[in-house]
């Protein structure tokens, strides 16, 4: 048997104890609650669960003290066994009580039932308790003793082993004497190869260089004459632009001419109408009224071909001259 069974059989033992003790406990409360009633004033029946709860929490105090002591190696001694088994034979008496009273033996054999097992199993419950610490006690002392004896051992293997280890490292300084002079030999032969390599290598270098120079001045020149190239290519793209851009200001030209002319002749037609029979719309007005104004007609011509008044032409002659202030100040001065 083992730690792990050990423990197993204390899980066991305390998970049936507590549930007989709880069984017990609620068998106890639903018969003696009655009795209890039976005999309590009417005012005061609502205390009739307490007694039972009171001896049933005893038994629990009882129960689980006895565990704690029994698995610590521990013993009460006498009053904690007249606390158990007063409360044993209370619970009986108090079970079998009303059952005794009305002289039914078998009401006092069944209801002794649960407390006799309560006190049985209390008394067994402690009995297997103090069985398995000794159990347990002893196996401790074992493992103890075995784990000491393993610890003796592994100093022993220990020791064993550094005296071998020590033999080892003597025979590996030997090996490692052998092993260097061996090496030093391959060492200077790795370096005399190692110099012949170089030496090659600086020849395959400096042909290397050689013609990575010769392929770099073919590429300089190249790139020379890309730059030639492209150059000669942007002299000739600025060319046409400068050429298109001189047609295109020759265009505009040429066309702000043709707008002007035109501006002109629609000028000089508005001017050769000649007096107006009457006012005319506003917005031929204010042609004729520009016209003039570009011609250099005095207001009173402006006014006799478009029918309106001096006033208002004046108006309209000082806001094309400043377009921003004229017209206010004149129509200010006309008030």
């Amino acid at each position: 048997m083992n730690g792990v069974h050990i423990r197993s059989a204390e899980r066991a033992l305390n998970v049936g104890t507590w549930l007989i003790v709880c069984g017990a406990m609620l068998y106890s409360i639903l018969t003696v609650t009655p009795l209890m009633s039976a005999h309590t004033p009417e005012r005061w029946g609502w205390t009739a669960p307490i007694l039972p709860l009171v001896v049933d929490a005893a038994v629990v105090i009882v129960v689980r003290l006895d565990s704690v002591l029994a698995r610590l190696g521990g013993h009460g001694g006498r009053w904690p066994v007249a606390l158990r088994w007063m409360t044993g034979t209370m619970t009986l008496a108090l079970n079998t009580a009303d059952s005794a009273l009305k002289k039914d033996l078998v009401g006092v054999a069944v209801h002794s039932v649960a407390p006799l097992l309560l006190i049985v199993t209390a008394e067994t419950g402690l009995a297997y308790r103090r069985a398995i610490t000794a159990a347990a006690t002893a196996l401790e002392v074992r493992q103890r003793a075995e784990r000491e004896a393993a610890e003796q051992a592994a100093r022993e293997r220990a020791e064993a082993a550094r005296r071998e280890a020590r033999e080892e490292r003597e025979h590996a300084a030997a090996l490692a004497r052998e092993q260097r002079e061996h090496e030093a030999r391959l060492v200077a032969e790795a370096a005399e190869r190692e110099e012949r390599r170089r030496r090659e290598e600086r020849e395959e270098r400096a042909a290397r260089e050689h013609a990575e120079r010769v392929e770099r001045e073919r590429r300089e020149r190249e790139r020379e004459q890309r730059e030639r190239e492209r150059e000669h290519a942007e002299r000739q793209a600025a060319q046409r632009a400068e050429n298109e851009r001189r047609e295109r200001a020759e265009a505009r030209q040429r066309e702000q001419h043709e707008r002007e002319e035109r501006a002109a002749r629609e000028r000089a037609a508005l001017l050769e109408r000649g007096p107006a029979a009457g006012k005319l719309p506003e917005d031929e007005a204010r042609a004729i009224v520009n016209a003039g104004y570009e011609a250099g007609l005095s207001v009173r011509a402006a006014a006799d071909l478009c029918g309106w008044s001096v006033g208002w032409v004046s108006t309209r002659y000082a806001e094309l001259r400043d377009p921003g202030h004229g017209g206010a100040e004149l129509a200010i001065a006309g008030r």
